[in-house]
């Protein structure tokens, strides 16, 4: 998981540790951080890294899959589920990533707006 996409689990916090994985995740997936088909890592390699007990993070699994927004696959493990994503929030997501090319390049909004209206006049036309 890249840094953007890291969990964090306060053990002092009122909610249980597996409920801190398990929202943090859905909300990776929800804002699109987490695209359909990105894989999860193993349960045993999160427990590591958050220090929890294997089966704090299997149940976090559990739950995002029974909400279908992961699924687990035998050799893939668990990856995000291609249901979970509408295309607003994968476009969203690309969206964003422009933005913060357009901005890093030093475009105007206008001129990245036009850029924008162009890509989808060319996809609209086939081109």
């Amino acid at each position: 998981m890249t840094p953007d996409q890291r969990i964090v689990v306060d053990l002092g916090a009122v909610e249980p540790p597996f409920e801190q994985v398990r929202a943090q995740l859905a909300g990776l997936i929800g804002s699109g951080r987490l695209l359909p088909g990105d894989r999860l890592p193993t349960v045993r390699a999160l427990a590591a890294d958050l220090g929890l007990a294997v089966n704090t993070v299997a149940r976090a699994y559990k739950e995002l899959e029974a909400a279908g927004l992961v699924e687990t696959r035998r050799r893939a493990g668990t990856v995000v589920a291609s249901g979970s994503h509408t295309a607003d929030v994968a476009v969203a997501a690309a969206a964003a990533k422009f933005a913060e090319a357009a901005y890093a390049a030093g475009l105007a909004e206008a001129a990245a707006l036009d850029l924008v209206r162009a890509a989808l006049r060319a996809g609209r036309s086939g081109t």
